[in-house]
């Protein structure tokens, strides 16, 4: 589309092929001359509308729908259609529309997929064709493509294997890369690989449009996602891509193969643990707390709570202990109770780190009796997990606990705000996976706060974008995390907020980019020269949703 710079576009299409083009559609705010020029009249309504005309009937249209659902699909159909429109809307109502086009919405839009698709988006590499997934990625219309988000459907949230459907997560995420970091939207890339389901339910359902039948496995499931990677990267060889919702079994090993030979991450391990880490030093502030001194419980010890873990585990090294010191802080808890070395089962490779070398507990609440924790954090998908019994008994050792219920969507949360405020007399520091709305307790409002990815991912992209990152590194998402932290206002502690306000989601993830060029300019893994205003060379990349002028060629 070009950058925001230009002040006009040069464009080669005309009628209704212009108008069917949702990068450079602008349906009734063509102006009359545009009209005359690319052939327009009688194609549209006869009254120009402005820009504010527009993103007011879409927003009256948005909210004259009585399901998440039904504005998910509105929303989604915008995008279809007016790219700059949709994003101008995002960005207007940031913190209404985000659990509509993210989580929990898009956990019941990718549910449902196969019944509500309307319009394809993205690239579908089904394993059956394989040998054909470099011709297949030449397809894609776009010659230059910077962010890729790619799944394999296999652990959508905390809702499990939904196959091809998960296309809508990779949708919702580069959706969030362009709203909140600018990214340009026609120099992203939604991807699902294919290799089958293992959900009976849509196995079974009739218009489940992806492949049907069981998941391949083993060697030949590496080597249908080799194709698809090897085949993407050799297109956009300096395109960013981002591994998402991945089940535990392979999202260590691919990040680990991967890492080292090209520009990715896996957000639920890397992502998680950056804005995780931010908000407990951010409710440092709060406890009054040190870092090195806490001791933290896990429900659940898949890859996000590992990936959580080993950013906590920087920040304690860099405060005052060694690594193996740190790594003692943790407790975790999957499916058999307390991770240890004793129980007689084989672990899985990312849990020996921080297995205990002490004697199995069945239950949480063994745990925290035990333990006395000073934070717990739920990435479980158990819904009430933490339990009266839990938060009081864990109240009863420290004064302000630090709970974070991390498991989306909402409907699989360990415990709501009002739940963790009722059970500590108000004496809590509370963050979640998925929006809640303000509670009330005791005549007080607190504004609960998201543990939400996009607080750091965004700005990421633009950062390795900016600066052209070789590679992406650890260290990176440690300083996203410190920047994350510090942009936390006393307002916001106030409030109970351990993060910063969604509506200055560009000004956090600008300087964010800034802080993972500093580390890719401090690391040499930059091809670009640092600029001395890094910020405003950040700011000047950022796409901004406005019409800009067009001139037929």
């Amino acid at each position: 589309m070009g950058n925001c710079e230009q002040k006009v576009l040069q464009i080669s299409k005309r009628g209704i092929d212009l108008v069917r083009d949702p990068i450079l559609n602008k349906g009734t705010a063509f102006s009359e001359k545009e009209r005359e020029e690319f052939n327009l009249h009688g194609l549209l309504p006869p009254h120009v509308s402005t820009f504010e005309e527009q993103i007011q009937r879409a927003t009256e249209n948005y909210r004259r729908k009585d399901t998440d659902i039904g504005k998910y699909i509105f929303l989604e159909a915008l995008h279809d259609r007016n790219e700059i429109l949709y994003y101008a809307l995002l960005l207007r109502n940031l913190e209404e529309m985000t659990p509509i086009i993210y989580t929990p919405t898009v956990g019941l839009a990718c549910q449902q997929y196969g019944h509500i698709f309307r319009q394809t988006r993205g690239m579908y590499m089904p394993a059956k064709a394989k040998e054909n997934f470099k011709k297949i990625i030449n397809n894609w219309p776009e010659e230059k493509v910077n962010v890729i988000v790619i799944t394999d459907g296999s652990r959508i949230l905390g809702l499990g294997d939904l196959g091809a459907s998960g296309i809508g997560i990779p949708i919702g995420k580069l959706s969030l890369y362009v709203a909140c970091a600018g990214i340009y939207p026609s120099e992203t890339l939604p991807v699902v690989i294919d290799v089958g389901i293992d959900n009976e339910k849509l196995l079974k359902d009739s218009l489940y449009l992806g492949e049907k039948h069981h998941r391949i496995t083993g060697e030949e499931y590496y080597d249908v996602i080799d194709e698809c990677i090897v085949a993407v990267h050799e297109r956009w060889p300096k395109a960013l891509i981002q591994f998402e919702d991945f089940t535990n079994n392979h999202a260590f090993p691919l990040l680990k193969k991967y890492r080292e030979k090209l520009l990715c991450f896996n957000d639920d391990i890397q992502g998680t643990g950056g804005v995780v880490l931010a908000g407990i030093l951010a409710s440092l502030r709060i406890t009054k707390g040190k870092l090195c001194d806490q001791r933290i419980v896990f429900l659940g010890a898949g890859s996000a709570a590992v990936g959580i873990a080993d950013m906590i585990v920087a920040g304690m090294i860099e405060e005052c202990l060694s690594e193996q010191e740190a790594r003692r802080r943790f407790w975790f808890l999957d499916s058999k109770g307390l991770v240890t070395t004793t129980r007689g089962d084989k672990l899985a490779e990312h849990k020996i780190l921080y297995a205990r070398d002490e004697k199995p507990q069945k239950t949480l609440l063994e745990v925290i009796k035990s333990v006395k924790p000073t934070i717990i954090i739920g990435v479980s998908k158990q819904q009430g997990a933490f339990s009266e019994d839990v938060v009081r008994e864990m109240k009863k050792h420290v004064d302000i606990p630090v709970i974070f219920a991390l498991s989306n969507p909402t409907s699989k949360s360990e415990c709501t705000p009002t739940q963790a405020y009722e059970w500590t007399d108000g004496n809590v520091v509370y963050a979640s996976g998925s929006p809640f709305e303000p509670i009330k307790y005791k005549g007080k409002t607190y504004a609960t706060g998201q543990g939400n990815n996009m607080y750091i991912f965004p700005g990421v992209g633009l950062g390795v974008n900016v600066c052209k990152a070789t590679k992406i590194t650890d260290s990176m998402f440690y300083a996203a995390a410190k920047t994350l932290a510090n942009l936390v206002s006393k307002e916001d502690l106030k409030k109970g907020r351990v993060y910063p306000d969604l509506n200055d989601i560009r000004k956090i993830s600008a300087h964010i980019a800034v802080s993972v060029c500093e580390v890719a300019y401090s690391e040499g893994i930059a091809w670009e020269k640092r600029p001395e205003n890094l910020l405003e060379v950040v700011k000047s990349k950022m796409f901004q949703p406005v019409y800009l002028q067009y001139e037929a060629v």
